[in-house]
């Protein structure tokens, strides 16, 4: 039935793990919760359901992550792959909330297991779901429903009204009919754009063609593009997202976490010319992944291809496509239809440039090149044992950054300065306020939690007292509480 959907205190528009954590979280407060899910059931969930862990401040070891992972370190990673582009207050707001996070979603039903090994590096600094994102979010949706939150599927918000400020209604295109929805408040939790093919076009031109994206194809940023157009600050820029290079032969869409290829920082990345452009050593693969997708779609014609040897095989995530393989590398480079004298070069001159050194996966070790431009700062050993493999690459886009503009409280700022009246926002949508560019492995997962659960409590606190009386949640107390 669509002709009740109005009437309820908060709105969710969404239905990832940013959605639910605030329509969770509104919930607890004692409002009444309408969720908007524009993906049909089977597909719910946004690019949460591939998804597999979360970064966590902790001072102590817990039952899932290993030693300590600080305040002042996590930002050090934040800084480190946005270049300085973030905003400190709610970065490091998003890290003290950050070591609440599991508690709270065990309460929800989701479970959690050890890291994975391989060169993830991740034991320490992140919170593994048992079963991975569909299961976290399944567990969500389960709890969603025992407390009485209302889930409506295939249900596109197409319009939002917007005056001064204000959320009036929202219309939503259902069983292929408009349907207006009022509420109290809204929550814009609806993801960036990233499948929006001509709205990355406007921003990349022709290469995002060879784009392929990730994740979910329901992200088309109408919801945020209705915002911006309505008087909502606009913060990032449209060219920077998560991007990964993956798997050449993924799908255009959907193909998830599992088509990331681990085996980078364990071999030579050249480009169609046959020439490496990068240093494929330059720090943890955690840290670096994300800047992959980029680098590849600035290559001709947006492919690059990872060369390794029978050296590197065991010590990576193993991939969903077996890899092209040869018993020599000119054999391989004619596989790849690449220029072969160039590519036997171009391995020659990086096998002569490899210094002796005690390889260590775990650290950021000795060994190095030495003559090379770029070189390869770690883990660079000589590619000469054969068989010879290789993968192909291409720009796979996760998310993208441009969104709107929050505040402490999740709160959509308007031109201006002056705070929404009753629009919050949460998750990819607002993750440019933290990220201007780059990626630290599992933050996505983490800015959407934090934010999610505070757009919730702020937007249920809202709806259930009038605005004269009402004072807004003490933010710092609510992400020091210990759950």
């Amino acid at each position: 039935m669509t002709d009740d959907l109005s009437g309820i205190d908060v709105l969710v528009v969404g239905g990832g793990n940013a959605a639910m954590a605030a329509a969770l979280s509104a919930r607890e407060v004692g409002a009444s919760v309408l969720v908007l899910e524009s993906a049909p059931k089977d597909f719910r969930a946004g690019n949460s359901r591939h998804t597999r862990d979360l970064r966590c401040m902790h001072d102590a070891p817990t039952n899932v992550m290993a030693g300590a992972y600080t305040e002042d370190e996590f930002y050090k990673d934040i800084q480190s792959v946005t270049g300085g582009q973030t905003n400190e207050q709610l970065a490091r707001m998003t890290i003290r909330a950050s070591a609440t996070c599991t508690e709270w979603m065990k309460r929800q039903g989701v479970r959690f297991q050890r890291a994975l090994g391989g060169t993830l590096q991740l034991g320490r600094t992140n919170a593994f779901f048992l079963g991975g994102g569909k299961a976290m979010m399944n567990a969500y949706y389960d709890q969603a429903e025992r407390v009485g939150i209302r889930v409506v599927y295939n249900a596109e918000v197409v319009d939002l009204k917007v005056e001064d400020g204000k959320f009036e209604s929202a219309t939503a295109m259902v069983a292929g009919k408009p349907v207006e929805v009022r509420a109290k408040v809204v929550v814009a939790a609806s993801g960036g754009f990233e499948a929006n093919l001509d709205w990355l076009k406007e921003a990349w031109g022709p290469e995002a063609d060879n784009f392929l994206i990730r994740g979910t194809p329901y992200n088309k940023g109408k919801v945020l593009k209705k915002l911006l157009e309505n008087g909502v600050e606009s913060v990032g820029e449209a060219k920077q997202g998560h991007m990964v290079a993956i798997d050449a032969r993924a799908p255009k869409f959907d193909g998830g976490i599992v088509t990331r290829l681990d085996c980078v920082s364990l071999g030579i990345v050249v480009n169609r010319n046959g020439d490496r452009f990068y240093d494929e050593g330059e720090d943890f693969w955690p840290k670096r992944y994300a800047i992959w997708g980029r680098l590849v779609a600035n290559q001709p014609e947006q492919i690059g291809y990872c060369i390794i040897d029978s050296k590197a095989m065991g010590k990576f995530m193993p991939s969903v496509f077996p890899p092209d393989t040869a018993q020599n590398i000119g054999e391989l480079a004619k596989i790849l239809k690449l220029p072969v004298e160039k590519v036997v070069a171009t391995v020659k001159a990086y096998n002569d440039a490899v210094q002796l050194g005690t390889f260590n996966h775990d650290v950021l070790d000795d060994c190095k090149t030495s003559g090379l431009d770029p070189e390869k700062t770690h883990w660079a050993l000589r590619i000469d044992k054969p068989p010879f493999y290789a993968y192909g690459l291409r720009p796979g886009l996760t998310f993208t950054y441009l969104g709107l503009k929050v505040d402490e409280h999740a709160r959509a700022q308007m031109k201006g300065g002056k705070g929404a009246r009753n629009i919050f926002a949460a998750g990819e949508i607002m993750v440019g306020n933290i990220l201007g560019k780059g990626y630290t492995a599992g933050i996505g997962v983490t800015i959407g939690t934090v934010f999610g659960r505070i757009a919730g409590r702020e937007a249920a606190s809202q709806a259930l007292h009038p605005v004269e009386t009402r004072k807004d949640t003490k933010v710092e107390e609510f992400v020091h509480a210990a759950d």
